[in-house]
């Protein structure tokens, strides 16, 4: 019998659900897509309806196949992270709509916890910071004000999960109740140091650990379809949350490796290796994957707006028609005139953490042009990429050499060029986009043999377009230095506004 060509990768995000079949060698073959709907039930809350995400992952796995008229050998999944999902382990019923990782409604709880000095406990245990993002005052939220929920809950009725395992319950017919080192990782239940839920943490957040489901290697045995889905009982061989599959699909699997994803914010992830280094500039500690039992840690940091900024010009100013017309409009200048946006419209990320700060523009005279703005919106995510890959250096990662992007910002070569010269490294752009997918397809095809070894990742991995430094060192201090001028000037003028 001759196995399937192919692997089938699930990326369940925040606004859409996708299935995506790869081949043996990673080529992507078939993409099916459909959007989610966002739920905002007060100011701050975002939710997800949980039957959504599972009609549209189903439906998108279904077109995919159908469209190869085969099963996969396997299917790997990916997950927007930090989202809960509670239900009941009898019949898989829904108790309430997902709880978004956006979400903001726990805010005070959390302040709370902050102010009664849990959160270096917390940070020592989890790397991660004390905040509504996580899972964890979720859960307790659900516990708190569905009706029955914890008397149910401490009777074992109940599960939660993050939407991987949620998905993987549906997939697989309520008979596995599991998830990966990723994902644990981000709940703030989850000891990074033995890698197991921890029991000063759930009672912490009096969360009791009969909800939670397994935690397994991010290549493992997930278990397998139930026949009447997707026709046949196809292995589940792979999971990772998005940001550490993405890492993944750019082979990023060398300490001091970094891979960027240029969306509506910015991700960014350093491999540690096997050292799990503890940022003294509020950078993440996370798992970045967890094989054969071995765990690999990263850093990571965030930018709140990097895409969000052109979107902004484009539907809130009405400045420009699209997206694409961004290159040529900042390539049309030959420099910035001395133009700089700070887009903190949510405020600053890392390694700033200023919630209160708001966005400015700096420098403009009487012929500032929409080439300035657009310019000044492109520069600003490479300045915000400076800032954040300093973080992780002053936090001691190994020496960053080159920079992998992904995300549609990194379709913009005249932007991509900015970034290699003002950070003064290589920035390499992968013939593979889909780098999220590709993660979740490569750990299934590592845990059924398809490959040997995450080496192999490196071996496959291939370049599109390489952008080399060429700004020389006068021009880029003086243009880092007036961006630090504009940010602080920003912060300045948003205190205790």
């Amino acid at each position: 019998m001759t196995l399937s060509p192919y692997l089938l990768a699930i990326d369940q995000g925040t606004t859409s659900s996708r299935a995506i079949v790869f081949d043996r060698l990673g080529k992507n073959c078939i993409t099916s897509q459909k959007e989610l709907s966002q739920i905002y039930p007060a100011d701050g809350w975002v939710e997800h309806d949980p039957e959504e995400i599972w009609q549209t992952t189903l439906a998108v796995c279904r077109e995919s196949l159908s469209a190869i008229e085969q099963s996969p050998v396997a299917i790997g999944i990916t997950n927007q992270r930090e989202t809960i999902v509670l239900w009941e382990r009898a019949t898989g019923r829904t108790l309430h709509n997902a709880i978004v990782w956006q979400d903001r409604r726990t805010a005070k709880r959390c302040e709370g916890l902050r102010n009664n000095g849990h959160e270096p406990f917390i940070k020592q245990k989890t790397g991660l910071l004390l905040d509504p993002y996580f899972s964890a005052t979720k859960i307790s939220w659900l516990l708190d004000n569905v009706e029955g929920a914890r008397i149910r809950a401490q009777a074992g009725e109940l599960a939660v999960g993050t939407i991987d395992s949620f998905l993987l319950w549906r997939l697989t017919g309520g008979k596995v109740h599991a998830t990966d080192a990723t994902n644990a990782s981000r709940t703030l239940l989850f000891n990074i140091h033995s890698q197991q839920w921890d029991p000063e943490l759930l009672s912490l957040f009096d969360i009791p650990e009969s909800l939670l489901p397994d935690i397994r290697d991010c290549a493992d045995d997930y278990g397998y379809t139930d026949t009447d889905l997707l026709g046949s009982a196809i292995p589940i061989c792979g999971i990772a949350g998005d940001q550490q599959a993405a890492l993944l699909g750019q082979a990023c699997i060398q300490p001091g490796m970094v891979k960027s994803t240029y969306g509506t914010g910015c991700f960014a992830i350093v491999n540690t290796g096997p050292a799990v280094l503890s940022s003294q500039n509020r950078l993440l500690t996370t798992v970045a994957y967890r094989v054969s039992g071995q765990t690999t840690y990263a850093l990571e940091g965030s930018i709140f707006v990097a895409g969000a900024a052109i979107q902004w010009l484009r539907d809130g100013l009405g400045i420009i028609q699209s997206a694409h017309e961004s290159e040529e409009l900042a390539g049309a200048l030959t420099s910035n005139r001395g133009v700089y946006m700070v887009p903190a419209f949510t405020g600053l990320g890392a390694p700033y953490w200023d919630p209160q700060a708001r966005g400015a523009l700096f420098g403009l005279t009487r012929d500032t042009g929409i080439n300035d703005l657009v310019r000044s919106a492109l520069e600003s995510v490479c300045y915000q990429t400076v800032d954040l890959l300093k973080a992780m250096t002053n936090d001691h990662v190994p020496e960053i050499s080159t920079l992998r992007i992904d995300g549609g910002m990194a379709k913009n070569s005249w932007q991509m060029q900015f970034l290699a010269d003002i950070l003064n490294i290589p920035v390499q752009r992968p013939t593979t986009t889909e780098t999220t997918a590709l993660g979740a397809a490569s750990l299934a095809a590592l845990q059924v043999g398809i490959i040997g070894s995450l080496d192999e990742l490196a071996d496959r991995w291939q370049e599109d377009a390489r952008f080399e430094p060429a700004m020389n060192d006068v021009e880029r201090q003086t243009l880092l230095r007036r961006w630090q001028r504009a940010v602080k000037s920003t912060r300045t003028f948003s205190e205790n506004r």
